[in-house]
């Protein structure tokens, strides 16, 4: 009799299988539908095939495409194999090195083969078609375990030799698989697949673009091409997202930063920022905001150096954590000898600051501090600077020069949660103010970190706590943990804001960090006389002016709400006659605080409207004879279609009321 295995499922029941049975046999015992919806599934937590076989007493997850986060993965790895499989099938001699699933689809690294230019955007659609034909075939994706010499062998006979490479590099004593797709294509992979290529829908994936990358992402290396996809469940799936990229594309911030002569990028300060008179007047009405936010909650604004000594960097632990990203100058201007500049050693060295926390800690430490003058909250508007890759960077999103809104709460043990507390319901006005819904994430130790397991034990659970009294620690705010995700020296907050078309932007933050304070000898006298360290709050809620801005001018497409527009008001005349009511229009709302600009051009009037509609000019206040001589003033309003005969005195109260900021309205 062969031995049996007790295979428990998350009804609580359990069933007996025998030895070499897969969770396949388990769906078909229990249904015809379920053997139909099965994709794969989860043997003690773990994702496997529906083929592989049970190797004991186990626990079973069976899953279907109703888990739509793992059959999404699974979907997009697969569709990475195929599109691996499709490019070798057209043109032999193509070699294959690695194909993830990303957040929205799939890539894969290819080579084209020898004799043939590297493949392009006109490859695309055969790539294509050629993967529906993999699809429709249905071919059994099939698992295999094969030693290292094995892999090496089959690469190297076939002039794979990036993968030849790899596999040399590879374990002795691990496992090492193979999928079979059919019985004619096979690629090196960890899985797991799903049972058949016949389960990706044909309709449901779109090739994107092309690119080049380096083999291993070292540029001494083999230049590669990089063809991306995006794969989804089914159509209707891939077609909502094609919309978001179509509407994000209409949205991108650079393009109307520009028709909206908000800001402009340029490489003579690559990752920087041109701020344009109506880009700084948004920044500006921005900063004014956040000014008076953190006034009300008890914040003490400060400036720090942009500039600071090595040895300062060193003790704070960022000089060996963080210093492949910092813009590193001398401390003066080097002794030369013939070949070149003379540095001494690192205490010769300076660093522009790409954080503001340490010297936050430096006034901290000026005078003698007191348990009774705790909290202490520090803001400052700070400058900071990171060298990020060249490819990394975009637009407002990712910069090398930004401004953080910035702050540190330095408190005892016995304040922290009410801190954190209290800055959840702070963040939550900010970005309820903003029109943004999100969500809230704990990011969670590191593997690399300073401070012992009992701080990070203690910081975690202040965090998680605060949330729960806060009573965001729930589904409707997306709360969840993520393991891994902290910094080097603090678990942290997160919040996720999501725009008008469902993108999520991760921007808030709140870090309890007692690593900084010890490194840099913080400290403040207790109620027994005795010196005691703080815990040092860090926190953001704008995260930086830039970002901040370019998530709003996608969020409102340009269509800013009118007390953040830089204009909030256009007067344009019909007729010249009526250019002296104009003015008189201009200086009536400009006296009521409204930023507004006339538009007296010898135009038609359908023209100035156009002109103003594309700068997002939130209200047009048209003039002619009539409204000169009745005081009044059409108004068309930015999204609506009809106009509003007003008189003035009405109007201005009308604009006043819309154009005073969010938390200054009654």
């Amino acid at each position: 009799m062969s031995e049996m295995f007790k295979i428990s499922l998350p009804d609580g029941s359990v069933r007996e299988m025998a030895a070499g049975s897969t969770p396949f046999d388990v769906a078909a015992a229990i249904g015809p539908g379920l053997t139909k919806a099965a994709i794969a599934a989860r043997v003690d937590g773990e994702l496997v095939d529906l083929t592989r076989p049970f190797t004991g007493d186990a626990t079973l997850a069976l899953v279907t495409s109703r888990d739509e986060a793992e059959a999404l993965d699974l979907a997009r790895h697969d569709f990475a194999h195929v599109l691996a499989e499709a490019v070798q099938a057209l043109w032999p001699g193509t070699q294959i090195t690695f194909g993830p699933s990303t957040d929205d689809g799939f890539y894969y690294d290819v080579m084209a083969p020898a004799g043939r230019e590297a493949f392009g955007m006109d490859d695309l659609p055969a790539i294509e078609e050629k993967m529906r034909e993999i699809i429709r075939a249905d071919k059994p994706l099939r698992r295999e375990v094969w030693s290292r010499q094995q892999l090496i062998d089959k690469w190297s006979a076939e002039g794979e030799s990036f993968k030849a490479e790899w596999a040399a590099e590879l374990p002795e004593g691990e496992e090492l698989t193979v999928y079979w797709s059919g019985s004619d294509w096979l690629d090196m992979c960890r899985g797991p697949h799903l049972p058949s290529t016949g389960k990706l829908d044909p309709a449901a994936f779109k090739l994107m673009r092309v690119a080049g990358a380096y083999w291993r992402g070292d540029q001494n290396n083999a230049q590669l091409t990089r063809i991306y996809g995006t794969g989804w469940l089914n159509k209707k799936q891939l077609d909502a997202h094609l919309m978001r990229l179509e509407e994000a594309a209409k949205r991108d911030h650079r393009r109307l930063g520009g028709e909206m002569d908000l800001f402009h990028l340029q490489q003579e300060a690559h990752g920087s920022v041109f701020w344009h008179p109506k880009g700084f007047r948004v920044w500006r009405e921005l900063e004014a905001y956040m000014r008076r936010a953190i006034d009300g909650a008890g914040y003490r604004e400060v400036k720090t150096p942009q500039v600071m000594d090595a040895r300062q960097w060193e003790q704070s632990g960022h000089w060996g954590k963080y210093r492949e990203n910092m813009f590193v100058i001398p401390d003066e201007v080097p002794n030369t000898d013939d070949d070149g500049p003379v540095i001494s050693g690192e205490a010769d060295w300076m660093a522009l600051k790409p954080m503001n926390c340490p010297a936050h800690v430096l006034i901290f430490r000026q005078g003698i501090k007191s348990y009774r003058d705790l909290p202490l909250r520090i803001y400052e508007n700070g400058c900071c600077h990171r060298n990020e890759p060249h490819g990394a960077l975009h637009g407002l999103m990712r910069v090398r020069q930004f401004t953080q809104d910035d702050a540190h709460i330095f408190c005892r043990e016995d304040q922290i949660i009410s801190e954190v507390e209290d800055f959840c319901a702070l963040a939550d006005r900010v970005y309820k103010h903003f029109g943004f819904t999100y969500s809230i994430k704990l990011a969670l130790r590191p593997d690399q970190r300073f401070g012992s397991d009992a701080d990070w034990d203690k910081a975690e659970g202040e965090l998680r706590d605060a949330v729960v009294r806060a009573g965001l620690a729930t589904e409707e705010f997306g709360w969840e943990e993520l393991p891994g995700e902290g910094a080097f020296y603090a678990p942290k907050l997160e919040w996720h804001l999501t725009d008008a078309i469902g993108r999520t932007w991760q921007v808030g933050t709140i870090q309890s960090d007692r690593v900084l304070p010890e490194r840099l000898d913080a400290s403040y006298i207790g109620e027994d006389g005795e010196k005691h360290r703080p815990v040092m709050l860090h926190r953001a809620i704008f995260g930086s002016y830039e970002r901040f801005i370019g998530i709003l001018i996608e969020h409102f497409a340009g269509r800013l709400p009118a007390w953040l527009a830089p204009v909030q008001a256009v007067v344009a005349t019909i007729v010249s006659d009526a250019d002296g009511y104009a003015g008189e229009v201009a200086s009536a709302l400009q006296a009521a605080g409204i930023r507004v600009e006339t538009d007296l051009r010898n135009e038609k009037i359908n023209y100035k409207v156009r002109e103003h509609s594309l700068q997002k000019v939130p209200h047009l206040l048209v003039v002619g004879k009539r409204e000169a001589e009745e005081q009044t003033v059409a108004v068309r309003t930015l999204g609506v279609e009809h106009q509003k005969i007003m008189p003035l005195a009405e109007a201005i109260a009308m604009l006043k009321a819309e154009t005073t900021p969010p938390d200054l309205r009654g």
